[in-house]
């Protein structure tokens, strides 16, 4: 290497080859090495300073791309799978792999739809990829879609996927899952049994099992199931949750928050950031429910302890309210939601304060989001403070439009049923297979005595026959 030839002059030809295979062979043993230890980023810098000596090298190029893609450096990663497909453009996989990076990291829908036609339209050329490219244009089309919108063009992609390669179960099991969303839930069986014959311990085909089972209201069947993919997939917080969901419909809100703090204690074991803080000191983030019962006599603690034990809880957190950012945001993600869950179950066992502690505890982490907005906004509501919630439901639905159905029946609850009524209208062309939507909007009609009114509920009924604990697209479709 240290008598590499980098000239590209013609009569040096031969001599700077003969020093590329050395310099890619040197590469390959650190790409060994590094992946072993999971040192992506670090990989993906090294080679990144080699591509000024290898125009039109694919090897190298194919390693950058590949070692971008597992640091998730996704826009890098992209534009090298590009320029890997310009060098070979009869390769099928590359365009592929780009969509892979598109769909999974980047979110970028319609860049993966003309990557995946680019090898739809190879035909038979495509080879084993043809399947493939058939499932990313029927995800591409999925992920874009409303409910219920453009149903048979991405339904026609994944069914065109499965009969060309049967025994793939990511296929089936993905075709399964977009006839479970447009609430096909008895054809969705067939490809999903197939999908568990060929991957009897695969995660989101157990988990899709769980989900068609309670949608067909076989409750106890789908937490057997649910145990036994969480004794698979024991750190699956996904799987966790739909559990919580189950046990309160099954044994009770007091079980599922059991759970939940099984989960809390998870967490911090798994991501525990506690250990380091910018002061050098160990906070101890508190990761325990409240219980603001007296253990003595086992009724409720006068309001004054219960408010003082909610205060200097709260004094922890925001004390700790820098600490917390440390790390991924996923990380956190997950507690605000573990935090929010728990605060459900206490709201539907009349607990308000211990509710109020747990939403405090997840706004800590995030203020302005709008699941906390929407939580506090129902907490308001069950308080009887109507005017609060609203204004509550109002800010979330301008940072994420996941609300309306709560709103829109706030709105006729307060007789303010024409601008409730709209609100509900819009609910149910976003979410078209929502029942609580529909119920709503049934609500709304039938006190300003609309015919309307029956034909709402009745789409109600029907829907919520087939509705699962929780919505299937918690599934993530990625390729």
């Amino acid at each position: 290497i240290g008598d590499a030839v980098i000239s590209r002059l013609p009569d040096q030809a031969e001599a700077r080859q003969a020093s590329l295979q050395d310099a890619t062979s040197v590469y390959d043993l650190l790409t060994i090495g590094m992946v072993r230890r999971g040192q992506y980023a670090m990989l993906s810098e090294c080679l990144e300073r080699a591509m000024k000596f290898s125009f039109s090298e694919f090897h190298l190029w194919h390693q950058l791309g590949l070692s971008l893609m597992a640091a998730r450096k996704g826009v890098g990663a992209v534009s090298v799978f590009k320029e890997c497909a310009r060098m070979r453009p009869e390769d099928p996989s590359l365009p592929l792999l780009a969509a892979k990076v598109c769909i999974d990291q980047l979110h970028w829908i319609k860049e993966a739809e003309a990557l995946s036609q680019s090898v739809v339209s190879m035909g038979e050329e495509a080879g084993e990829f043809l399947p493939k490219a058939y499932l990313a244009l029927g995800l591409c089309c999925s992920l874009q879609a409303s409910d219920g919108k453009s149903e048979k063009i991405y339904l026609s992609f994944l069914c065109r996927a499965h009969s060309l390669d049967p025994q793939d179960a990511q296929i089936a099991m993905y075709l399964a899952l977009q006839l479970a969303i447009v609430r096909q839930v008895s054809a969705a069986m067939e490809p999903l049994q197939a999908a568990l014959s060929l991957r009897g311990d695969d995660l989101h085909s157990l988990h899709l099992l769980t989900l068609l089972l309670s949608a067909q209201k076989h409750h106890r069947h789908a937490l057997d199931t649910l145990t036994l993919a969480l004794s698979q997939h024991p750190d699956n917080f996904n799987l966790l949750f739909t559990k919580v969901k189950l046990e309160q419909m099954l044994l009770g809100p007091a079980v599922a928050l059991q759970t939940c703090e099984e989960m809390l204690q998870h967490w911090q074991s798994r991501y525990d950031v506690s250990q380091v803080s910018p002061s050098g000191r160990k906070p101890s983030i508190h990761l325990t429910l409240p219980d603001f019962q007296d253990t003595s006599t086992g009724s409720q603690s006068p309001s004054s302890i219960a408010l003082s034990r909610l205060e200097a809880a709260l004094s922890e957190v925001s004390d700790l309210s820098s600490t917390r950012r440390q790390g991924p945001t996923y990380i956190w993600t997950i507690l605000e939601r573990i935090w929010l869950q728990a605060g459900e179950l206490f709201m539907a066992d009349s607990r308000l304060k211990e509710a109020q502690f747990c939403i405090a505890e997840a706004s800590s982490i995030f203020p302005n989001s709008h699941s906390v907005l929407l939580q506090r906004g129902r907490l308001a509501e069950l308080r009887g403070q109507l005017d609060e919630a609203k204004g509550l439901y109002d800010e979330a639905l301008a940072i994420h439009p996941t609300g309306e159905r709560i709103l829109g029946r706030l709105l006729v609850k307060t007789g303010r049923v024409y601008l409730g009524e709209k609100v509900l209208r819009d609910a149910v062309q976003i979410h078209s297979t929502s029942h609580e939507a529909w119920s709503g909007l049934g609500e709304a009609l039938q006190s300003r005595n609309c015919s309307q009114a029956p034909d709402c509920f009745l789409t109600a009924l029907e829907l919520e026959a087939s509705s699962p604990i929780r919505p299937f697209i918690i599934i993530p479709r990625e390729l």
